[in-house]
């Protein structure tokens, strides 16, 4: 056995993690129900809009613009679904129909009640497909409708579906609270809309939405079900419903909504339902970025990859209104390429990759970062100033003591926020030769 403390050149796992992609996924073996194809539709003018985001129609439509520059002809993002009863909505909604029929790459749909009213609502606006809300748990049957049951329920959601199919309008059955639903009341429910649906042309086809509702789902398969996540896609496939037929909506009460993504689509679902940046009722919705991000790794999209720099004025619009981003967030987060650690940023002015996990000014258009708090040490300085001086500085550099020791003052006088470059940039003209050009 060669003595592996005796190698010279380093492994970085280039395959793994290759300089200008995001980290890949090397199966040891591909998993045996990983579909082919994966795309997501979005829900953030409705669940996102639903938990709190404050939507006019000018918002609406610049969401829906920024979207469809990040999807563009990949694929990635191909539905968005809309309220239709509010004017601002339904203006959102028409303008989208209308620049999809001009060529945008995402399809907007609705999300309806399962009444003959809302049917002929959308007919009327053009849609064709629309989601129907159809709760599945007892939790929602035998107490969301006066003197409720199971069959009371399931009347109501077949009477929709039969509207919507007549309506020439393909049902998206929205099964919620399904990670808490009885799998008997799911699996009938979905074999009589099925039953139902063979009347009807094969473009209509119905598609299935496994609600995660309340983030209680589990990415295992040998967890039972209700929670399993991939235990109900089998569930559904076993009936006969085609991946591609099979969309997840989960929520992040507990933790868990990307893994849950990934864990349904390996096992077989074609569709993720998410927000962007995570926006949603209570925790929040799946981060449609963070799914896209791993998906990437998986391979998809190889050929016409997903831009995630539009993302970033996608973070700005939601300041602007109020809806401001967790400075922790990952990728667009302010902070999140931001390192306040002195022997994290020593790392990164010898070696940029040691602290970072992928390109990040290439992929997503963020720049590495150091914050100078009392913890970034002189490697900290070092970094800020080669960053805007365009300079390299040897930690014994006179002058560079000179400013740290200015530093050191602020932070041992009680300072406990980061000093910013506004403020350090007076005392680096007092230092360095005045006829050096610094940078705002």
């Amino acid at each position: 056995m060669n003595d592996p403390t005796m190698i010279q050149i380093p492994e970085y796992f280039n395959d793994v993690f290759p300089e200008n992609e995001f980290p890949q996924y090397h199966w040891k073996k591909r998993p045996a129900k990983l579909p082919k194809e994966v795309w997501l539709s979005e829900t953030t003018h409705r669940d996102g809009q639903q938990g709190g985001l404050p939507l006019t129609t000018e918002n609406s439509q610049r969401i829906y613009e920024i979207l469809c520059n990040v999807t563009h002809s990949s694929g990635a993002i191909r539905q968005a679904e809309f309220f239709p009863y509010r004017k601002s909505d339904r203006d959102a909604l028409q303008w989208a129909l209308e620049r999809h029929k001009g060529g945008a790459p995402i399809e907007p749909t609705t999300w309806i009640r399962g009444c003959r009213e809302d049917v002929d609502l959308i007919s009327r606006l053009g849609l064709r497909e629309t989601g129907l809300l159809c709760s599945a748990s007892d939790y929602h049957t035998f107490h969301k409708f006066k003197n409720g049951n199971r069959r009371q329920a399931a009347n109501l959601y077949l009477e929709a579906v039969e509207i919507a199919l007549e309506a020439g309008i393909k049902p998206r059955v929205h099964l919620e609270d399904t990670t808490r639903a009885p799998v008997d009341f799911v699996k009938w429910l979905v074999e009589a809309v099925l039953d139902l649906a063979r009347l009807y042309p094969e473009n209509l086809r119905p598609r299935f939405r496994i609600c995660d509702t309340l983030g209680v789902g589990l990415p295992y398969e040998d967890v039972e079900l209700p929670r399993s996540v991939p235990g109900w896609v089998g569930v559904l496939m076993a009936l006969g419903v085609a991946g591609t037929d099979i969309e997840f909506h989960p929520h992040n009460d507990m933790w868990l909504v990307v893994a849950n993504c990934l864990s349904a689509i390996r096992a077989g679902c074609g569709v993720i339902s998410g927000t962007s940046l995570g926006t949603g009722e209570r925790t929040g919705n799946a981060p449609l970025e963070a799914v896209v991000v791993h998906l990437m790794g998986m391979g998809y999209w190889r050929d016409s990859p997903v831009a995630l720099f539009p993302l970033n004025e996608l973070a700005q619009l939601y300041n602007t209104i109020g809806e401001t981003l967790s400075t922790k967030y990952p990728i667009f987060g302010r902070d999140a390429f931001v390192t306040r650690a002195g022997i994290h940023a020593d790392g990164i002015n010898k070696f940029w990759p040691m602290y970072a996990p992928f390109n990040a000014p290439r992929l997503v258009g963020r720049n590495l970062e150091v914050a100078l708090t009392k913890d970034s040490g002189q490697a900290g300085l070092i970094f800020v100033l080669r960053q805007r001086l365009g300079e390299q500085f040897a930690k014994d550099d006179k002058r560079v003591l000179e400013i740290f020791a200015w530093m050191e003052e602020q932070f041992e006088s009680g300072r406990c926020t980061p000093i910013s470059w506004n403020e350090l940039e007076p005392i680096v003209t007092n230092v360095f030769n005045p006829h050096i050009a610094t940078q705002n």
